[in-house]
C-alpha cells in the first residue's frame, strides 16, 4: 500500500483529533486510517508523549532492557501478532542478529534493520490506563517489535511501580535523538 504524502503541520493536527475523540486508540490503526506509516504517527504524536530515540543505537538500547524486569512484547508481521511475557537477559550477537535467550523470551533481532526507535506514552485501549513502552521501526517506518513496561507495572505493585518508571524516563533520556 503506497503511503500518502502529508505535511507535518497537518499530520499533528490530524493525530492530535484523533486522540482527543479516542485517547486509547492504537498507533497501528491510526497509521491505516492516515494512510502514513506507524513510524510518522508516532514521529508527529503530541511532544509530551513521545520522544524519538537514536534508531541506530537500537541494540545498545536493548541490551539495557534487562533492568525493566518483566515486559510485555509485541511483534507484528502484519499478517500476525505475537505477544509474550519475559525478561530480557543472555544477550549475544551472531550471524547479523542480536540474541536475547532467557527463560522467558527467545528472541533473534535484526538490530541493524532497526533505523527508527521511539519511546512512548498513552493511554492503554482496553483500560486507558497509561502505558509506556519503546517501540521499534524498519526503514519502511514498519514495527519490528514493542516493549511495553505498562502492564507488568501495574502487577508488580508498590515499589516496582516507581523503580520500572524511572528506569523508562532514564533510558528514554539517555538513547533520545541527538543526545
Amino acid at each position: 500500500m503506497a503511503q500518502a504524502t502529508v505535511n507535518s503541520s497537518d499530520l499533528r493536527q490530524r493525530i492530535q483529533k484523533m486522540l482527543e475523540g479516542t485517547p486509547g486508540i492504537m498507533t497501528p490503526m491510526i497509521a491505516r486510517k492516515l494512510n502514513v506509516s506507524e513510524a510518522e504517527v508516532l514521529r508527529h504524536f503530541p511532544d509530551d508523549d513521545t520522544n524519538e530515540l537514536d534508531g541506530a543505537r537500537a541494540a545498545d538500547l536493548i541490551e539495557e532492557f534487562e533492568q525493566l524486569g518483566r515486559v510485555h512484547v509485541i511483534c507484528s508481521n502484519g499478517d500476525c501478532i505475537l505477544e509474550s511475557y519475559g525478561r530480557f537477559g543472555g544477550f549475544s550477537r551472531a550471524g547479523g542478529f542480536l540474541n536475547v535467550q532467557t527463560d522467558t523470551l527467545d528472541m533473534h533481532i535484526k538490530a541493524a534493520n532497526i533505523t527508527q526507535a521511539f519511546a512512548l506514552r498513552k493511554p492503554s485501549h482496553t483500560d486507558q490506563q497509561p502505558t509506556y513502552s519503546f517501540q521499534f521501526f524498519n526503514e519502511e517506518g514498519r514495527s519490528v517489535f514493542k516493549v511495553f513496561v505498562y502492564k507488568t507495572v501495574v502487577e508488580a505493585g508498590g515499589d516496582e511501580i516507581n523503580e520500572r518508571l524511572e528506569a523508562w524516563n532514564a533510558l528514554k533520556d539517555k538513547y533520545a535523538l541527538n543526545a
